[in-house]
């Protein structure tokens, strides 16, 4: 298993960042600084026989259980499930204590700032003013200068919003170098699909639903069945952008996919259990390497900070 690596980035920047992520959110005490709101489960993975086509990473190609956490975007712990401004999340670990790998994925194909100082900029021109509201002009004019960070809640806007957790498709944004069982390398993208099709209300349907339905239904699906995701590998291309996570890869939707085994969600676990640590992406079971862009190399420190800071 690789070893999170020491940021490479000051300790005052990534904590600025997480204190931002906070401050958008009016600052609520003791929280996760992103994705705050989340259930906890617990569920089993299953390789495919074409894993090892893509990576030998052992926690990709043998069966393991799995640790999982589906989650509502941002600081606020009490967002409705309703709000369709925000990501939905799932992150989850598999593989053993010799060969983990952590997988955090979002409703969102892409990240909302290529760098740290983009992403810290984008904050805080969100933090609210004194009285509560925000200054627009001020979020008009950082978007004016950054187009590339609406990429993000463009494609959230122009999708309706997901009915159900386990209906969802979940991407983790970055290019993964994945090596094979014969010594290949290539990137990678994750995408994570329900088995089935994606579950979205109307209008209507979303308005009359309570604001934690998204948690009330994962509950009752898990508990009257099981809950199943196929953990796809999309293949890059030559020319392929693996440094700025704000934009896809050329025909995204249409690449060529390899399925790497199936997750299957069976209990609930208390939030106790995912809430002790974090899921670290840093830790990624030799034969699926960490990503060359800046977010992903601050991801295990910030999560640190803010684990400590909810401590």
């Amino acid at each position: 298993m690789q070893e999170p690596p020491t940021s490479r980035f000051p300790s005052a920047t990534l904590a600025a960042i997480v204190d931002a992520l906070r401050a958008v959110a009016g600052d609520p005490p003791k929280t996760r600084a992103s994705f705050a709101r989340g259930s906890c489960v617990r569920g089993t993975y299953v390789p495919s026989d074409r894993a090892e086509e893509i990576t030998r990473s052992r926690s990709f190609t043998r069966p393991s259980r799995v640790l999982a956490r589906f989650s509502v975007g941002g600081s606020n712990p009490n967002v409705a499930d309703g709000d369709k401004l925000v990501l939905r999340g799932l992150s989850f670990r598999l593989g053993d204590s010799r060969h983990r790998s952590d997988v955090l994925a979002q409703s969102a194909p892409v990240h909302f700032a290529k760098t740290l100082d983009q992403m810290l900029a984008f904050l805080k021109a969100r933090i609210p003013r004194p009285d509560g509201g925000q200054d627009m002009e001020r979020v008009k004019a950082f978007s004016a200068a950054n187009p590339e960070t609406l990429h993000q809640a463009s494609y959230i806007a122009a999708h309706p919003l997901p009915r159900s957790f386990a209906g969802t498709t979940y991407w983790a944004v970055h290019s993964f170098p994945a090596t094979n069982s014969t010594g290949e390398t290539r990137f990678i993208k994750f995408k994570i699909a329900p088995v089935g099709a994606e579950v979205t209300p109307t209008e209507s349907e979303a308005a009359a639903k309570s604001a934690g339905f998204l948690h009330d239904d994962l509950e009752h699906r898990v508990t009257s069945g099981d809950v199943r995701f196929s953990v796809m590998a999309l293949l890059d291309r030559p020319g392929d952008p693996t440094m700025d996570v704000t934009i896809r890869w050329p025909d995204e939707d249409n690449r060529e996919q390899v399925r790497l085994g199936t997750i299957v969600i069976t209990g609930l676990e208390p939030d106790e259990t995912c809430d002790a640590g974090i899921f670290d992406p840093a830790n990624l079971a030799e034969g699926m390497a960490h990503p060359p862009d800046e977010i992903f190399a601050a991801r295990s420190a910030a999560y640190a900070i803010s684990l400590a800071k909810r401590r």
